[in-house]
């Protein structure tokens, strides 16, 4: 199998490099280089001290980790880094549970998954020149309960 390599930099002395839970896992924890606290209802951005460099048909998409996302009610905004960013992940936190979110240096907040793009050309056509589907139209639950 062959094997990847993208480039990571530590720019935060509290930087710790994303690693991965287990063999089977698909993201590498990210975690805060610096001490914060989040009040229900409240977001804020946590700074990783990190910084990726990756192939322009891939993205870093950030996303909650699961344990915080069902035990603190954490979750994450804004998850998409791009290839040609260079500085410091910053993780976008809301805290939609009942209690305060304390974090600190060394904490783990989020994952990032690397996933490949598609960059197709976009080719302006007019309404009616596109494909009718049975769905058509309906969204917002549409298709089922």
């Amino acid at each position: 199998m062959d094997s990847l390599v993208y480039r990571v930099s530590r720019i935060h002395s509290d930087a710790v490099l994303p690693s991965r839970g287990s063999e089977g896992a698909a993201g590498y924890d990210l975690v805060a280089c610096e001490a914060k606290e989040i009040l229900p209802g409240e977001w804020s951005a946590v700074n990783t001290g990190i910084v990726f460099e990756f192939p322009k048909d891939v993205y870093a998409r950030v996303a909650p980790r699961s344990g915080l996302a069902f035990k603190k009610g954490i979750q994450v905004g804004a998850g998409v880094v791009d290839s040609d960013y260079r500085d410091s992940i910053k993780v976008i936190l809301f805290n939609h549970g009942k209690e305060p979110f304390s974090i600190q240096v060394g904490d783990r907040i989020a994952q990032v998954i690397f996933e490949k793009i598609a960059l197709p050309s976009l080719q302006e056509v007019t309404y009616e020149e596109l494909t009718t589907t049975e769905r058509g139209t309906g969204g917002f639950g549409s298709t089922g309960k």
